[in-house]
């Protein structure tokens, strides 16, 4: 009894699962197919693209900044030197100050000591 019943809904349901789609379905879910691969494709450049751009920023900014500790490290080096001299400057400085005050001093002193002409 059961065996017909089932046979019967077998025979229903097995070529409705096995009909094919419209043709007009198969052309539409194939297009819609295309378009999405083509947009994961433009998607996953871009994608590539960007890694790549993102690596080479990171390469530019790790040269770069090598480049800064560098220069720093060099700067710092040159600084003591600099400041040293700037010590010797200004220590110079001092001296030619105190030479003319010296000298000013001796002039005056050679001027007053050095008889004057008597007014005519």
């Amino acid at each position: 009894m059961k065996s017909p019943l089932l046979f019967a809904l077998l025979a229903v349901t097995v070529p409705a699962a096995f009909a094919q789609a419209p043709v007009e379905d198969v052309r539409v879910n194939q297009s819609a197919l295309l378009q999405a691969q083509q947009k994961a494709s433009a998607a996953y450049r871009d994608l590539q693209q960007a890694e790549f751009e993102a690596k080479r920023a990171e390469q530019d900014f790790l040269q770069a900044d090598g480049d800064h500790k560098a220069a720093q490290k060099r700067a710092d080096e040159l600084k003591r030197p600099a400041d040293a001299a700037k010590k010797n400057l200004d220590a110079a400085k001092a001296k030619v100050t105190a030479a003319r005050k010296s000298h000013a001093a001796a002039v005056n002193a050679v001027g007053q000591s050095s008889p004057r002409p008597a007014p005519k």
